[in-house]
């Protein structure tokens, strides 16, 4: 019987000959400079990029970055958002919009603790946290998800007061351009996010891009209230304010399942699938028994019991686990530690110990 543990982000010393088979190339070469960096941000913001599962960053170093240079990115495209609805505020004197860039540069925020989370996951493991700190990351997708939460309520709040006391919207052409600037500048933020999470595999920046979507409703909300009014519907803004409160509640739904799924350890079922193929593949292996995947942040780990000839030898059970592993690392996108564990043909019976995964 023979354990093979390997995690390439620390290569013990007895490890085996270096190898990298996590790092498949992928080409992702945007050009190192600052202006095609920069070019290549202005292009993801506005969606110029197409990323197809083929383009997702598997390398957890690259991941990590690009994770936390999206989240800058976009706190830098709300602070001009928000820049610019304050400027419109300062000439018309609306207390309404005062209302709604506050509450974009308050929610803007929510990209600092993920930002906090980003540069723990970097942190080794230690004996107090043996898996590392990648579960940081969801942590913050919880903040996130109660950040929402709050919009709602707050949405909610604000919609009926204005329903029970009325109140006079004036500047509506400024009101107006403010909706407008407020609404483009979350949405774009919220599919750049959103992008950037799925490719990183990250919940808490896709829950967070969900965030600036609900965002972008309430200055919607301010948009559509006050073209109502101008066409002299007194009570299209609160109306208005509740339909958008339940908008809200369905993007707060869609973040509860990322987030969600993530605290369950809930992983792609295709995963485990790639998974058992890449492990089944090793000449030697009978049949794997067992098979496991969590996320921890954005990287995954797999857990894996397979049974080989009885007649090995430990050695030979050893490289057998050693090349299964090098399987799974080089074929599961994301992938950076595998424990494998051989069984000797014959040693379960099959009865006492029923394959969880054959259930399904």
């Amino acid at each position: 019987m023979s354990h093979h543990h390997h995690d390439s982000s620390q290569h013990a010393p007895y490890d085996h000959a270096p190898h990298d088979y996590n790092n498949a190339p992928h080409d992702h070469s945007h050009g190192s400079s600052p202006w095609a960096r920069l070019r290549h941000a202005a292009s993801e913001l506005v969606g110029g990029h197409s990323h197809d599962a083929a383009d997702q960053i598997d390398d957890a170093l690259e991941a990590d970055a690009a994770g936390r240079r999206a989240l800058l990115i976009s706190l830098a495209a709300l602070a001009v958002t928000a820049a610019i609805q304050a400027l419109v505020v300062m000439f018309t004197g609306s207390v309404a919009l005062l209302g709604d860039t506050l509450h974009n540069v308050a929610d803007a925020l929510t990209a600092v603790p993920l930002l906090i989370a980003f540069r723990l996951a970097r942190r080794p493991p230690n004996k107090r946290f043996t898996y590392g700190y990648g579960r940081a990351e969801d942590l913050g997708g919880l903040f996130v998800i109660a950040m929402i939460a709050l919009s709602s309520v707050l949405a909610a709040y604000e919609a009926i007061d204005r329903l029970i006391h009325p109140r006079d919207v004036s500047h509506l052409w400024a009101v107006a351009l403010a909706g407008l600037v407020g609404f483009a500048g979350n949405e774009l933020v919220a599919r750049y996010r959103i992008r950037i999470g799925r490719r990183i595999g990250s919940a808490a920046l896709v829950a967070d891009g969900l965030h600036a979507r609900t965002d972008g409703f309430t200055s919607l909300a301010v948009l559509l209230g006050a073209a109502g009014v101008a066409l002299g519907w007194r009570q299209a803004d609160p109306i208005i304010g509740l339909v958008i409160t339940v908008a809200i509640l369905g993007v707060l739904r869609s973040a509860v399942r990322q987030v969600g799924a993530r605290l369950m350890d809930a992983v792609d079922p295709t995963l485990v699938d790639q998974a058992s193929a890449a492990v089944s593949s090793v000449a030697g292996v009978q049949d794997v028994r067992e098979l496991r995947i969590r996320w921890i942040g954005h990287t995954l780990r797999a857990e894996v019991d397979v049974t080989v000839p009885a007649d090995l030898s430990q050695a030979e059970a050893h490289d057998l686990a050693h090349h299964a592993e090098q399987h799974l690392l080089a074929r599961v996108r994301r992938l950076t530690a595998a424990t494998v564990h051989t069984s000797p043909a014959g040693a379960h019976h099959p009865v006492d110990h029923p394959d969880p995964l054959e259930a399904t």
